[in-house]
């Protein structure tokens, strides 16, 4: 039996879902419903969900283990929830196409970003399907890239400038890197459950393709940030207070606007569901 509405917003990603209460446990028709919608849509918005830290985790908790960030500060009481305000941390050069948290050797399943206080315009996410960017490759390029291997590292994201200028955080930062070395991913992801391929890069965190000599792979990966990015394949998303997005991680990437200024306070709560080690296969 049907308990939610999902509704479409393009054609590769995206679909606005009703009848849902976050602040309770969901039934198991409705957990199904939103686990099938996740995949078939990869992103799924919800509207006028105001939630506290400990129900959102609580929320995330029925999909999965939660991550703790090696970085980012934390809600209050509630370090599965990634606190990103930007009164409080400079995330001006956060806004590149990424999929999170992929300098780990198991990246997240997904995401579940909670909007607390959002500009009155400006400040929009766009995510983007690696689903569409990777079966709008030639099959000549997408032959060639079968079967290689890329390093994602932390500190392409969380350079010591920014995250570790301070006594505490330079401490912080540097246990980071010992936790989360570079680590190797397929190229080519193949989705767990779908089965399909997809493009499994990201500027955010990937700092070479390791087949390819250094110029090789910065062409490649140059090539393949700029494609991945095309508006055919994304969906924008314009906040509202108390809205949630919830995005497979595994199947998209995401963009975080910063066209507000740094007087505008945002402020945004990420609870981040792990997820298991990348693999290609190539049937």
């Amino acid at each position: 039996m049907t308990t939610l509405t999902i509704e479409k917003i393009t054609p590769n990603i995206g679909a606005v879902v009703t009848g849902v209460d976050f602040s309770k446990p969901l039934v198991d028709a409705q957990q199904h419903e939103i686990e099938q919608a996740l995949l078939t849509h990869q992103v799924l918005f919800f509207r006028q969900q105001a939630i506290t830290p400990k129900q959102q985790a609580d929320f995330a908790r029925q999909f999965g283990s939660l991550h703790i960030h090696p970085i980012f500060p934390q809600a209050d009481n509630q370090p599965e929830i990634v606190l990103l305000d930007n009164h409080k941390t400079d995330l001006r050069d956060n806004a590149i196409w990424h999929t999170d948290v992929t300098f780990s050797e198991t990246p997240p399943l997904g995401s579940i970003l909670a909007a607390k206080q959002v500009p009155s315009f400006g400040g929009d996410t766009l995510w983007s399907s690696s689903y569409a960017a990777y079966d709008n490759l030639s099959p000549a390029f997408r032959a060639f890239l079968a079967g290689l291997t890329a390093t994602h590292n932390i500190i392409q994201s969380f350079p010591q400038e920014r995250f570790g200028n301070t006594p505490e955080g330079f401490a912080q930062w540097q246990q980071a890197q010992v936790d989360n070395p570079p680590v190797v991913h397929p190229v080519i992801r193949t989705h767990p459950v779908t089965g399909k391929k997809l493009i499994f890069v990201n500027e955010g965190f990937t700092t070479k393709i390791n087949e390819l000599s250094d110029s090789e792979s910065k062409a490649v990966l140059n090539f393949l940030f700029q494609h991945i990015s095309k508006p055919e394949f994304t969906v924008r998303w314009h906040w509202q207070n108390d809205d949630i997005a919830f995005w497979d991680n595994r199947a998209t990437q995401h963009y975080a606007t910063h066209d507000y200024g740094d007087t505008v306070h945002r402020v945004m709560h990420r609870a981040t569901i792990n997820g298991d080690k990348p693999f290609y296969h190539s049937i």
